[in-house]
């Protein structure tokens, strides 16, 4: 294996990704800045009895903005945790480009029949358990306020290079990157693309990608902040905070993708790996939830893969897979409260092992 061109792909494949997560992070910043005196105070966004509903809603939309966003929501108390819950069993993360013939990972027809009724069925089962969680009256027991940094905490970093990487140099460079790669990230959602950039497009993904990764490395390592950002009312701190959570989730899509695809192609092989997406049903099924549970979107997107190129391929384990995927939302959870992110990730697998093998029974 060309340990350097594996690399590079995986680079490109975070760096497209991050165009995408791009867009959700900063909009629900802007979004967030703009309505800040309306919102201030407030506990959640909408009537409590239709947290879950929103939470799926956010969830079926394709991709991983949904889940990133909702994970922002929730760590500013903004949702509950049904509605959180609810999401993440609704969400396919980047498998629903997949399955809709758009994915910049798998060159594969899509199959749009296969996409309304994961989504439907996710829709309704994630509604049901965010209800349920709800109605248990689950609270997490950490601390999810907006993180504070005080003046005393930034007054320690007087590394004036540091610094000025951080909030102006790493700062306007992935911010410019992430409006570079916005149109075409938007086009990509109908399976388009703008051909005139396109090699260009492929350089910008790979640059912001490294860059995402050293500026993440450098504000927690060097700066020891998750967060860049001072004053959370001012508009630059707000974007300080987008590009640093769009930092996070990059660093972590390249991780998960480069240990997804190096057990997948490398340890495993694809011969291995396409001879177990042929397993009995009953294999099968467990097998899916458990490749789709990994974090990111490296696990549903074979697993979409294999439903679309393996003939007789069961539903039942795509809707497992499914089920079990938190897509790229749930990094930036993790970095939040592993505690709430361990819960969904082993209950979400429970929950899709149930709904594969429920639907096996009932000749799905």
């Amino acid at each position: 294996m060309d340990l350097w061109s594996f690399t590079i792909d995986n680079l490109e494949a975070a760096g497209v990704i991050g165009g995408y997560v791009a867009i959700s992070i900063i909009g629900v910043g802007l979004i967030t800045f703009v309505l800040k005196d309306k919102i201030k105070g407030a506990v959640q966004i909408g009537p409590k009895w239709a947290q879950p509903i929103i939470g799926a809603f956010l969830g079926v939309i394709p991709g991983c903005g949904g889940t990133i966003v909702i994970s922002t929501m929730y760590k500013n108390s903004q949702v509950s945790f049904g509605a959180l819950f609810a999401a993440f069993v609704t969400t396919l993360g980047e498998g629903s480009f997949v399955l809709l013939g758009a994915s910049d990972e798998s060159d594969v027809a899509g199959n749009l029949t296969a996409f309304l009724i994961v989504n439907a069925v996710g829709f309704v089962l994630g509604a049901i358990v965010g209800y349920m969680v709800d109605g248990f009256g689950f609270r997490s027991n950490a601390d999810l306020l907006t993180e504070e940094i005080s003046e005393e905490q930034n007054k320690q970093s007087t590394n004036f290079i540091v610094r000025g990487f951080v909030e102006v140099i790493g700062f306007y460079l992935i911010l410019a990157m992430a409006i570079f790669l916005a149109p075409g990230s938007i086009m990509a959602l109908w399976g388009g693309g703008i051909d005139a950039i396109a090699d260009l497009t492929v350089w910008v993904a790979i640059a912001l990608a490294v860059f995402s990764i050293v500026y993440h490395l450098v504000c927690r390592l060097i700066l020891g902040e998750s967060h860049c950002a001072v004053n959370s009312r001012d508009f630059k701190a707000m974007l300080l905070d987008s590009v640093a959570d769009l930092t996070m989730v990059v660093m972590y899509v390249f991780i998960g993708l480069f240990i997804c695809n190096y057990i997948i192609d490398v340890l495993v092989g694809p011969e291995r790996f396409d001879l177990w997406m042929q397993s009995s049903p009953l294999t099968l099924v467990f097998l899916a939830a458990f490749i789709g549970a990994t974090p990111g979107c490296g696990g549903m997107i074979a697993v979409a893969a294999a439903f679309v190129t393996i003939p007789n391929f069961p539903l039942a384990a795509l809707l497992a897979a499914a089920i079990a995927t938190s897509g790229d939302g749930i990094f930036p959870l993790i970095a939040q409260n592993k505690k709430d992110a361990l819960f969904i990730s082993l209950a979400g697998f429970v929950l899709a092992v149930g709904v594969g093998y429920t639907a096996l029974l009932l000749g799905v």
